[in-house]
């Protein structure tokens, strides 16, 4: 049984070395088809981009073109016209993942590094420059050359390549949106927006060394003007209909799998927790997911990234209160109409109306439906992303550790009183003094939010919703009904010295507008009535 290759994206050690693989060469048959000199793919993190970018750069290659042709014998590419085009062009290959700093002044260092390491690959190349070119080669290596000049080296190398091999050259720029991500979340992405856009124009614009150019990375950075100069670009996202199933796996391709390894008959479990993606016309599992599981043969969230999590972390820290009321809708299995442009400008990202986007592209959403050309139902694609998003949202709002079990055990066995103490805790604790200052609803909506995700399996978890003579903000049913059920009523005050004139008002809303009155018809005996007055940090609660 071939070895599962976790993480490796070298398509060359994988070939050779006999891992399992699936075969993605039909995507090389597409990229040679497609008339597009300069191609832009935007995916989710950990769907097999890298490893795609390491089978061009083997397939195209000039050097070691016949060493190469043999990783490609017995796949779809050797067996189309496609294939006369293996071991043709000199290939540039950069990844860009590992270049992220917290400031302009470190991403500069990085950036001097990266091509000073980049060109050490290409020091064959040395002997046979002029004097002149030979000259710049060495100060990229020696890490000499200045910013301005490093954002030309691109065009520069495939200059040189071409003058060597009197080839145009393919030039592979993996993860493109990694230093610019980077540079969003910590604040510099204006100055890494001007590097980057005269990086990759001078190389990708009206360069006659350039035979193809090939670009990926999570998001579609367009309107910044990275590639506002670039009119012979194209943009193949999760909403294209071309090169659909070229990243993720297919339901064939997954069934096969788990039927070489002995597992075929966890094909609907494996499917509720890894499929569900949309891409164009094809559904796609995760395939980071599905090589882990068939390794380890566990059913689990294998699609953790801290790094990776980022942009969703800064999301969540900028959460509102709309949000968390269409984050509920979401958990609970609803769809979510939103306006996806596929055009956002990675600096208005974050805004409450562009993070849905970010989301689907960034795979934590998929589409359940296209209604119109710019508007669609969102979704979340499967239970792994569920579990993952559970876990970052009850981390962001109680922290790390078993302070909200020790707070969830207080409320379900009926201990208010610890209840309200731990809370108070946890406030002190865990929360920013701007997530409860008044008037901010996000935060006791998160709370109940948190509350909800934490009980869900024994407890049916429901929010503002009409029972008796009004609305409730939170209740908390058990599926047994033999348990004890609860009724919170939320409220915010101005001082703090009317925290318990307030929260003995939310007790009595409770009881005056009859709240309980589905629970009873649920046939629920046993009601604890919550009624909880913030102000600031500082809570109290009264209850009957």
């Amino acid at each position: 049984m071939k070895r599962i290759g976790i993480g490796l994206s070298d398509f060359k050690e994988l070939i050779e070395e006999n891992y399992y693989y699936f075969d993605k060469t039909k995507f090389i048959d597409e990229i040679v088809k497609d008339g597009a000199k300069v191609k832009l793919f935007a995916r989710p993190r950990r769907f097999g981009k890298t490893l795609n970018m390491s089978m061009l750069k083997y397939f195209f290659d000039i050097k070691e073109a016949e060493e190469n042709r043999k990783l490609f014998k017995g796949l779809y590419i050797e067996k189309t016209e496609s294939f006369k085009e293996q071991g043709q062009y000199p290939v540039v290959f950069l990844s860009l993942k590992d270049l992220k700093a917290t400031n302009w002044e470190i991403m500069q260092e990085k950036i001097v590094v990266t091509l000073s390491d980049f060109f050490s690959e290409y020091y064959y190349l040395l002997k046979e420059l002029n004097e002149n070119d030979a000259d710049k080669f060495k100060k990229v290596l020696r890490e000499e050359a200045n910013l301005s000049n490093l954002g030309t080296t691109l065009k520069f190398l495939t200059k040189i390549l071409y003058e060597k091999y009197n080839k145009k050259v393919v030039i592979l720029v993996d993860e493109y949106d990694s230093p610019l991500v980077s540079a969003y979340i910590n604040g510099y992405y204006n100055k890494a927006k001007d590097f980057f856009k005269t990086f990759y124009s001078t190389v990708l614009k009206d360069n006659n060394y350039l035979q193809m150019g090939i670009l990926t990375g999570i998001i579609r950075v367009i309107k910044a003007g990275i590639f506002s100069d670039l009119n012979n670009l194209r943009t193949y996202t999760i909403l294209s209909d071309v090169y659909t199933d070229s990243y993720g796996l297919t339901e064939e391709e997954v069934e096969k799998s788990l039927k070489d390894y002995g597992i075929g008959a966890e094909i609907l479990k494996v499917k509720d927790w890894y499929d569900g993606y949309k891409f164009g016309d094809s559904e796609v599992y995760n395939p980071w997911s599905i090589l882990n599981f068939l390794q380890d043969k566990e059913l689990r969230a294998y699609w953790v990234d801290t790094s990776g999590n980022d942009l969703i972390n800064d999301v969540l820290r900028k959460i509102t209160k709309d949000t968390i009321r269409a984050l509920e809708r979401l958990f609970d299995g609803e769809g979510l109409r939103q306006n996806i442009s596929g055009t956002s400008d990675l600096s208005k990202l974050l805004d409450e109306n562009e993070l849905w986007e970010l989301l689907l592209f960034s795979g934590y959403l998929t589409i359940e439906e296209k209604i119109d050309q710019k508007n669609y139902i969102l979704r979340l694609p499967n239970k792994e992303v569920k579990e993952l998003f559970k876990d970052s949202f009850l981390e962001k709002y109680f922290g790390r550790g078993n302070k909200l079990s020790y707070l969830m055990e207080a409320l379900i066995e009926n201990r208010i009183d610890e209840y309200e103490e731990k809370l108070q805790e946890m406030l002190l604790t865990s929360v920013s003094y701007n997530d409860t200052k008044k008037g901010n609803e996000a935060f006791y909506h998160g709370l109940i939010m948190g509350m909800g995700l934490y009980l869900e399996g024994e407890y049916i978890t429901k929010s503002n919703i009409e029972s008796g003579l009004g609305r409730y903000d939170f209740l908390i049913e058990p599926k047994n009904k033999s348990k004890r059920a609860f009724i919170m009523e939320f409220k915010s005050t101005d001082s703090v010295e009317k925290l318990e004139e307030i929260s003995k008002e939310a007790l009595k809303q409770i009881e005056d507008k009859k709240y309980d009155v589905s629970l009873k018809q649920n046939g629920i005996k046993e009601i604890t009535h919550i009624g909880i007055a913030f102000y600031g940090k500082q809570i109290k609660i009264s209850y009957k």
